[in-house]
């Protein structure tokens, strides 16, 4: 009896498992595409404060071969990570960092996606001294439009560049501690007149743990001197009814005035007051703002005067007890 019975049972286990292999598909394998990370480095240095010391920030450029790879990439500074970055529809990434004195060893790990695989980089190696004690460096790059490293403009233009504030390796370490972010607030002086810049964002977030340096736009727009708009021919000529109404009533009362002035002599005198009264009245309304604008039309307005000039890009924070500020300079000339 026990015997039919297991048998029975290994019947419906049977059946069951084949209606579960009809009714639930196969997982089937992904293939990934491989892909292929390359990371090359540049640098960029800036004098500081202290004396014989200088800020050297260093530039990574990533690419990803793949299909169409997409995602982060992890950038690791002697075997530690330090910084992250976005891919582009390229497959393509920078990042700038601020590293402390010594020997670097970095490498770019991309993540991979759907469809693309993980890849790691070559080795770069860099070798810093000397480096600023700052807190952040602040850079300007990717000027437009641009001659020779200098934003070019003609009144009325107006140009972008991309200002990047990068922390220290050591300003990190103490945002690890904290725990909080850190803000930074950019602004521009040393403009020409009749010109304006306008950052964003003007407000720059660092966190914790982050090593790369964070970007904002600047915008320079300068002004030009447009030619007047003159109204059609004409307008400045307008008669009004009202002024009629005045004048004419007023003409032919200084008429009868002068004609009664043969007899009485304080009619005269009365006439000619009259008569000062009305030539006053018709001087006004030929010089009123009004009259100039129909028969001259608007004045010039004036335009930002050429040269070449020193603008100041600088960061600003607060540890809260003292203001932490650096700055760099940028060209730009008025032609």
């Amino acid at each position: 009896m026990i015997g039919k019975i297991c048998r029975g049972l290994r019947l419906y286990w049977v059946a069951g498992f084949g209606i579960a292999l009809a009714l639930c598909p196969v997982a089937r394998g992904v293939t990934l595409a491989t892909t292929s990370t390359t990371l090359s480095a540049g640098s960029t240095t800036q004098s500081c404060a202290t004396q014989g010391d200088t800020t050297t920030l260093t530039t990574l450029a990533i690419a990803v071969t793949g299909s169409a790879p997409s995602g982060t990439v992890n950038i690791l500074d002697n075997a530690s990570q330090v910084a992250s970055a976005t891919l582009n529809s390229s497959g393509q990434a920078t990042a700038s960092l601020y590293l402390g004195d010594g020997s670097h060893t970095l490498q770019a790990v991309y993540a991979g996606d759907a469809a693309n695989s993980t890849s790691n980089s070559n080795s770069v190696s860099a070798s810093i001294s000397s480096q600023c004690d700052s807190f952040f460096a602040v850079s300007v790059s990717d000027i437009t439009p641009s001659t020779s490293s200098t934003m070019t403009l003609s009144p009325g233009e107006s140009g972008t560049a991309t200002v990047t504030v990068t922390p220290s390796q050591e300003y990190v370490a103490s945002l690890n501690t904290t725990g909080a972010p850190a803000f930074v607030t950019v602004s521009c002086s040393g403009l020409p007149s009749l010109s304006s810049c306008a950052l964003t964002p003007a407000d720059l977030e660092i966190l914790p743990g982050q090593d790369a340096g964070v970007t904002s736009t600047i915008l320079i727009q300068t002004q030009s001197g447009t030619v007047r708009a003159v109204p059609p021919a004409g307008l400045g000529h307008r008669s009004s009814p009202v002024a009629w109404a005045i004048l004419l009533p007023g003409m032919l009362g200084l008429g009868g005035l002068a004609w009664g002035a043969r007899r009485r002599r304080w009619l005269q005198r009365l006439s000619l007051v009259l008569l000062v009264g009305l030539v006053t009245t018709l001087g006004t309304t030929g010089c009123s703002p009004l009259h100039r604008y129909y028969n001259h039309g608007p004045s010039n307005p004036h335009e930002t005067p050429t040269g070449t000039f020193n603008v100041t890009v600088t960061g600003q924070s607060s540890n809260g007890v003292t203001a932490i500020t650096n700055s760099t300079t940028m060209v730009l000339t008025v032609q």
